[in-house]
């Protein structure tokens, strides 16, 4: 039955998150359970593009996300794929009528992971960032309103925000394996080997501006989805500050971490501002 197989899709895809991502799975615990599986859905959608991308260097990468995207359409026109992952995604897709240009824009920023290492102007990394981050928010933002047009209108411009935080933390946080690994480069004007407590600066105050905005849309969010939210910005912002409190030359040098315990407190009081009312 088809709707044993959508069952079994939407378990891989918790699987894949509670696998690969212990901060955005405890986040998503944090959602309400009527819209907690479609989250897991994007993300699995999302972590399978961006390991093909990122890590099967010893595969055929460019065929393989050829042959991921020639499935992902099949799907979304025939509501159906035999791959979980897929299956999973398009059904959400379907449910909340998610924009196709949103899944179009992140293959295209997944694209240029394949062959693309620097990024020389804003014009092509504010592109890449959008794709790669603000267009997965605004999906989830399209499961976080229940598919209201209104509010989702309302909610863009902070949901993009906040995505394009979070992508900037990962790329500062990620700074030394993307260059020496994946000989990736991707802020502007930036040349790693010379990466100084000046270009640090100059990056950490354009991720608070978005923080900044972005925070005003957490406020906003329906309740089902509020202290989700609210607890990955938390964690997020506790990453940025741990980043801005390391000198530019170990950034390089190693990836900076939130320890498991810092990311619970964080959590618990993320839960008592929610309690109090104070979000």
């Amino acid at each position: 039955m088809k709707n044993l197989f959508d069952i079994v899709s939407n378990n891989c895809s918790k699987t894949v998150t509670e696998k690969y991502s212990t901060s955005f799975s405890l986040a998503t615990k944090m959602l309400d359970i009527s819209i907690r599986s479609d989250i897991y859905n994007i993300y699995g959608f999302v972590r399978f593009a961006d390991e093909i991308v990122d890590s099967f260097h010893q595969y055929p990468k460019e065929e393989l996300l050829d042959r991921f995207e020639e499935s992902l359409n099949f799907s979304l026109k025939n509501k159906i794929s035999l791959n979980p992952i897929l299956n999973s995604f398009q059904m959400t897709v379907h449910k909340y009528n998610i924009d196709i240009n949103l899944i179009k824009a992140f293959m295209k920023s997944m694209r240029w992971d394949l062959h693309k290492k620097k990024y020389l102007n804003q014009k092509d990394y504010k592109e890449y960032i959008y794709g790669s981050a603000d267009v997965v928010g605004l999906m989830c933002l399209h499961v976080f309103v229940k598919g209201d047009s209104l509010k989702y209108k309302k909610l863009k411009s902070s949901a993009m925000s906040l995505g394009s935080a979070f992508q900037k933390v990962n790329f500062l946080r990620d700074l030394k394996n993307d260059f020496n690994h994946l000989q990736r480069s991707y802020f502007p004007n930036v040349d790693v080997n010379s990466f100084d407590d000046k270009s640090k600066e100059k990056i950490i105050i354009e991720i608070e501006n978005d923080f900044e905005n972005g925070l005003k849309g957490i406020f906003k969010l329906p309740s089902e989805a509020k202290f989700a939210v609210y607890t990955a910005y938390k964690y997020y912002y506790k990453l940025l500050i741990k980043l801005k409190k390391t000198p530019s030359k170990r950034i390089k040098s190693t990836r900076i971490r939130v320890p498991n315990y810092q990311k619970f407190t964080v959590l618990a009081r993320s839960y008592v501002n929610y309690r109090l009312n104070i979000l």
